[in-house]
């Protein structure tokens, strides 16, 4: 089943013990909350030194004066952005997987022999902040996150906070916006795009080598609490569309302004398209539970094939939830044959599982 943990993630509870705790700090000097219209971060003119730099984001503007030594990202995949950026953070929030120092074994190779950061958790109740004022961090990012304006005041008690941009959706933001805020908030706007690069062009190879993803339609589900279905502004969602696939017309009218939304009965029609992506508990359990449902089991996208079934625990399915600039090029390399085999218009081919 689809993990409790994202539900847990996006909790909006105010940390109000928290709050009085940190009422006598001082808020961090480079914060402002007032609204900003720029849309990234504004340099300085120095020829040596990409700080200071402000960067806009949800609840104002944060700057940060210099480049930062201990990061900790309260962001559910903003660690692999910062790894890809050559940086180590100090601190993590475990999501997904319980890896060490939360960081996936697509991402391994950029840790190297550098120690794994502090693992931190979210409860429910939002960011741990004692904790992770203890780790005595000089910016925390949390750009792939859903903060409250509480949960973000508390944070900037003690160091700048990038929190998610203004422009997307809580959990909205593109990867590849992802990882250009946190390129610029690192001052390795560079490193960045090159980065963003590096999966593009992974991802062009893709659309390269498939042609035929174009002009098709494809969506992704999960048989939490009945049927879940991903947004447009999803980051699931957004690989669908990166490979050339378009969204269900309905999709976004039907779920709203969020990540993803519970579907009626009545609207199993959003699933019936060239290809369906499902994230499982387990593959063939569930595969046989939505084949019984009598609202599911005779559209087209079943009778002809057309599923395709990640198994949401494994190393893959981590990786298609996390969607970053990292896991990504793990997920193209598995997901990418399954939906070549989904749209070849053979009833009878059967999409495989990957070998690893």
């Amino acid at each position: 089943m689809f993990r409790s943990r994202r539900a847990v993630a996006r909790s909006t509870a105010a940390l109000a013990s928290t709050l009085l705790v940190l009422a006598a700090a001082t808020a961090c000097g480079g914060d402002s909350d007032d609204d900003t219209s720029n849309a990234g971060a504004e340099a300085s003119t120095s020829a040596d030194s990409a700080f200071p730099v402000t960067i806009a984001h949800k609840y104002g503007s944060t700057t940060i004066k210099a480049e930062p030594k201990r990061i900790v990202t309260v962001g559910l995949t903003d660690q692999d952005s910062v790894l890809a950026l050559g940086k180590v953070p100090v601190g993590t929030t475990e999501w997904l997987g319980g890896y060490k120092g939360a960081i996936g074994p697509w991402a391994q190779d950029k840790l190297g022999s550098a120690a794994a950061p502090t693992v931190l958790k979210d409860t429910g109740t939002g960011p741990q902040i004692e904790k992770i004022a203890a780790l005595k961090p000089d910016l925390i990012l949390a750009v792939y996150g859903g903060l409250t304006k509480e949960q973000y005041t508390s944070l900037s008690a003690f160091a700048p906070v990038v929190a998610q941009p203004k422009e997307y959706n809580d959990y909205g933001v593109p990867w590849q916006q992802q990882t250009e805020i946190i390129g610029k908030a690192l001052g390795e706007p560079a490193e960045a795009t090159k980065a963003v690069k590096e999966t593009e062009d992974q991802i062009d190879a893709a659309l390269t080598q498939h042609p035929e993803f174009k002009g098709k339609s494809a969506v992704m589900a999960t048989p939490y609490e009945g049927i879940f279905v991903f947004g447009s502004q999803d980051p699931r969602s957004h690989l669908l569309t990166d490979l050339g696939f378009s969204l269900p017309k309905d999709l976004d009218k039907v779920i709203g302004d969020q990540f993803g939304a519970n579907i009626s009965k009545e609207r199993t029609d959003l699933l019936d398209q060239d290809a369906l992506v499902w994230q499982v508990g387990d593959v063939t359990k569930d595969a046989d539970k939505l084949h019984k449902d009598a609202s599911y089991k005779d559209l087209n996208v079943v009778k002809q094939g057309r599923e395709v079934y990640v198994a949401e625990s494994s190393d893959y399915g981590n990786a298609l939830s996390m969607s970053d600039v990292l896991s990504l090029r793990y997920v193209i390399e598995r997901l990418v044959p399954q939906l070549a085999a989904a749209v070849d218009g053979k009833t009878d081919t059967k999409v495989e599982q990957p070998a690893s």
